[in-house]
């Protein structure tokens, strides 16, 4: 089976006109390709003293849909972007940004994929990463968060308190847009790949951005990870330190007992102890640098 990086050089054959794109609702539960549901590790937050529910976020080539959850009755939240895995913004996302909400954050979750297609019907991984992630552009994918954190500014959040964090696809591109966006004000990258195939679609990778990073990344990694080989995690972490002043505020973490998606309560590698001292060192991470 293929993975990730191997579908990074293909070229996007986009099956929808631009002009009239339209987002699609999110739905209930989790994504075809996890499961079968670990519900007795599944995590499940309330909405009670949120706003919560699915928006429309103004994109240039029409709506995208997000997942938002924010404290009721709070005044000027910060806002923390949170980045799905490949499976898209499926409850797992969802309730990590009521979470987040009920910490005091405006949590928005966007559907990143939508114009490529819908992960969370599709059951195998190998064609989620070559029709859904294998051709969604960064750069489509970065102006998406922007429009993103600009319909926050609208809603009476705080986006002067900016932060960003993602799993998986999403910690990959947690790194990303803590290189694009000056605003962004604290990244917290969940095993998110270092390096890959350079493509039109994937120009940089985040080990080649260590030089424009714009926030402090804390990056969040399992030493047991197959995908992510710990040689270019400590290859990254010496690169960081040539970096940016960003880069070099920087930390890496590794559980070395841990394999990916350590923090993913809904799957088999869900490891507890590791993901709430992960889910810890974030919260830290945020408010030390202001968010």
């Amino acid at each position: 089976m293929k993975t990730e990086a191997e579908f990074d050089s293909l070229v996007p054959a986009q099956s929808f006109d631009r002009r009239s794109f339209l987002a699609t609702s999110l739905g209930a539960g989790f994504a075809l390709a996890t499961q079968p549901v670990m519900a007795q590790t599944a995590i499940t937050t309330d909405q009670v003293g949120l706003l919560a529910g699915e928006v429309r976020v103004p994109v240039k080539d029409g709506e995208l849909v997000a997942y938002r959850a924010a404290p009721g009755g709070l005044e000027k939240p910060p806002v923390v972007l949170v980045i799905s895995e490949i499976f898209g913004a499926h409850e797992y996302i969802r309730d990590t940004c009521r979470r987040l909400a009920k910490l005091g954050y405006f949590a928005i979750a966007a559907d990143l994929f939508a114009r490529q297609g819908d992960p969370r019907q599709i059951a195998s991984v190998a064609e989620i990463l070559e029709k859904i992630t294998g051709k969604t552009p960064d750069a489509e994918v970065m102006a998406d968060l922007d429009a993103c954190v600009a319909w926050a500014t609208t809603q009476g959040a705080d986006t002067g308190r900016l932060a960003v964090t993602g799993f998986c696809w999403g910690g990959r591109i947690t790194w990303l847009y803590s290189a694009h966006n000056p605003g962004v004000k604290a990244g917290v990258a969940w095993y998110g790949r270092l390096v890959g195939t350079v493509s039109p679609l994937t120009p940089k990778h985040p080990s080649d951005l260590v030089g424009q990073l714009k926030a402090p990344v804390l990056g969040l990694y399992g030493g047991l990870d197959t995908g992510i080989p710990l040689e270019t995690v400590e290859a990254m972490e010496k690169a960081l330190q040539q970096g940016s002043p960003a880069a070099r505020a920087s930390e890496i973490v590794v559980y070395d007992n841990a394999p990916h998606a350590f923090h993913a309560d809904y799957r088999p590698s869900y490891r507890k102890e590791d993901a709430e001292d992960g889910w810890r060192r974030m919260l830290a991470w945020f408010r030390k640098n202001g968010v």
